[in-house]
């Protein structure tokens, strides 16, 4: 019998706590055999006590890294501060180098689904949020040109327990800031407009453009999709991040405007993301900064040069890329007053993420920039600067930084290559044109607007299998399981090469 099961096989009395006319009462019982399964199966989630979301207790009570390192953060974005949040509560020396002379995050809307808000509160990061996240009750997909129910996402609290965290909406520039809050808090040091120049791998040492040498014993570049780090650990044509021919439409409406007018202002009755889908365009809207403003990003096949779009009338064009779309979406999308364009580039999966020397490595989009179809990107981010602290956490001395990043890539390629994938597939299923994909499409998300029951659909907000490989995954605790096989691997080939 595995060993993995054998502490579920009790006589003991097992105590669970039920509830009788609403009030907890304590009943025992004594013929429980089982109360966990060592395969994944939902079936024994009733008997336990009360669906909680979990106190964040691992990050922020674990225990601090043996081997203290010092490490160069480049670049201040979400995946830079993220990683230098994650490292310092491990106890390490962070640095953390921006371009720019100012911390500015370009934008509106931002998803925080559960893989990451989980995260973000045990890394104490969603206290700095309060007031500012909205939590949208369900995404409700619809037909383009009528507005017509095909899909819904039920964000319910079962949703919510099942995954550790509800899903949040927010402003960019409010998450952001709560980074940078958090940093802060924890005293690491941030320096802006300190553009690196160039990197030496083999010292670990980056040159600012101002000549400035900084020394470390890691260097952690997550300079974003532009990244200059990811030409020296992944040479090649494959590392040039690639227009897609799609880009979006990012702008916010001020609320009181749409309450204005009654044809309109049903969007504003229960928090929710809308999804117009139509062909080779689409339109995600929500609310944001508390509900304040209202986030809309509509997203349009372009195969013109992204760089002569500075001279064209964008208002114009976006109005023009929408029409005879539902007259309730064109009527607030005459609201925008300003917007700006944005190409959508893509990344294809790196083999490698980290130098030669081991002393330089890449994340977030640095390291596997994605389309936004999934809401996944920023999320990404803050499983990898959770990953690698677990990793450096784990080693003795700078000498076995090797073997963490080994452990650490090989289990975050695993996670953010699949996920790109699946951007990507959203971005088929979104952009259907009318006819037997779209009709096929339509019908097999017919159950989630007739509240039926389903084993799939095309909704990956909703499909079951998905929902549990996106929102149940925890890259503390999956880092944690890979560092233990890897070093279990390792004892198993030492003691082959010495039999």
């Amino acid at each position: 019998m595995p060993a993995a099961i054998l502490p579920a096989l009790t006589s003991a009395p097992i105590s669970v706590s039920v509830l009788t006319n609403g009030e907890p009462n304590q009943h025992t019982y004594s013929s429980l055999q089982f109360t966990t399964t060592s395969y994944p199966s939902n079936c024994l989630h009733f008997l336990r006590p009360e669906q909680k979301i979990a106190e964040p207790t691992r990050l922020l009570d674990s225990v601090q890294a043996k081997c203290k390192l010092k490490v160069v953060i480049v670049g201040a974005g979400l995946g830079g501060l993220a990683t230098a949040i994650a490292l310092r509560l491990k106890g390490h020396d962070v640095t953390v180098f921006e371009q720019a002379p100012q911390l500015l995050e370009i934008g509106a809307g931002i998803q925080i689904p559960p893989n990451s808000g989980k995260l973000l509160k045990r890394m104490g990061i969603m206290k700095h949020l309060e007031n500012q996240t909205v939590q949208p009750e369900r995404i409700s997909f619809r037909r383009w040109q009528c507005g017509k129910l095909i899909g819904i996402t039920e964000f319910s609290p079962e949703f919510t327990a099942q995954f550790e965290a509800p899903y949040y909406v927010v402003h960019r520039a409010h998450l952001h800031s709560a980074f940078f809050e958090r940093a802060t808090e924890l005293g690491i040091k941030t320096r802006l407009n300190s553009r690196v120049a160039t990197y030496n791998e083999d010292k670990a040492t980056v040159t600012l453009a101002d000549g400035s040498l900084i020394q470390g014993d890691l260097i952690v570049a997550a300079d974003g999709i532009k990244s200059l780090a990811r030409g020296l650990v992944s040479p090649g044509v494959h590392s040039v991040p690639k227009y897609t021919n799609f880009a979006v439409y990012r702008s916010v409406v001020d609320v009181e405007k749409i309450k204005a007018i009654p044809e309109i202002a049903w969007i504003l009755e229960k928090p929710g993301l809308n999804i117009w889908v139509g062909e080779n365009r689409h339109v995600m809207t929500y609310t944001i900064a508390a509900g304040q403003s209202f986030n809309m990003v509509l997203s349009h096949l372009d195969t013109s040069d992204p760089s002569t779009w500075g001279k064209l009338d964008v208002l114009s064009g976006m109005r023009k890329a929408f029409e005879g779309w539902d007259p309730h979406l064109t009527t607030i999308i005459g609201l925008i007053e300003e917007t700006v364009k944005w190409p959508l580039m893509d990344l294809g999966a790196l083999d490698n993420w980290i130098g030669p020397a081991s002393k330089l490595i890449v994340v977030g989009d640095a390291a596997h920039a994605m389309v936004p179809y999934m809401s996944q990107g920023a999320a990404m981010a803050v499983e990898d600067a959770v990953g690698l602290a677990v990793c450096l956490n784990r080693i003795q001395s700078a000498q076995e930084l090797k073997f963490a990043l080994r452990v650490f890539q090989s289990e975050r390629i695993k996670r953010t290559a699949p996920m790109q994938e699946a951007s990507l597939i959203n971005a088929m299923l979104f952009h259907f044109k009318d006819g037997k994909e779209q009709e096929a499409r339509d019908a097999a998300m017919r159950a989630e607007v007739e509240g039926k029951h389903y084993l799939s659909t095309p909704n990956q907000w909703s499909d079951p299998v998905t929902q549990w490989w996106a929102y149940g995954y925890d890259a503390e605790a999956a880092m944690e399981a890979r560092w233990d096989s890897a070093v279990h691997h390792l004892m198993v080939e030492n003691w082959k090469s010495i039999a």
